[in-house]
């Protein structure tokens, strides 16, 4: 049984690892214990990585531990770990802009309205905050 609930995510994220450089991904699935992202190479389960999401200023960066590694069509699918516990509550927050930055977009495609970061996220917030998931409550 899995120990905490994923929500879905497309988060821009850079790994580094002893295997590779840097890539650059994002994230297929976020929950409170860790993420899930698309890589280029496989990376050996136990092997530490470092993660960066630059949407933030400063960046979001963290150390997380490979749980799985699963072979796709067009890549190696990760699953890690956080390292440190304050880093998945960090994490939820960064996740939660990457939603108000959709919604911004969203708006200016469909209703032609132009949203500063700060409109967008009032606008979300009172639309949508109180049904966005709260890890704590499962």
């Amino acid at each position: 049984m899995r120990q905490f609930i994923r929500h879905p995510a497309d988060i821009p994220i850079e790994v580094s690892a002893p295997a590779f450089e840097e890539a650059r991904s994002h994230s297929l699935n976020i929950s409170l214990g860790g993420l899930a992202f698309r890589c280029d190479c496989a990376v050996a389960p136990g092997s530490i990585v470092r993660l960066r999401i630059a949407l933030l200023d400063p960046p979001f960066e963290s150390q997380a531990r490979v749980m799985w590694c699963r072979s796709q069509p067009q890549g190696f699918d990760l699953g890690v770990a956080f390292l440190d516990v304050n880093d998945a509550h960090r994490a939820r927050m960064v996740e939660q802009i990457c939603h108000i930055l959709t919604y911004r977009k969203t708006v200016l495609d469909r209703e032609g309205r132009s949203l500063s970061t700060e409109e967008a996220a009032r606008e979300w917030i009172a639309r949508f905050a109180a049904a966005f998931p709260n890890p704590a409550s499962h």
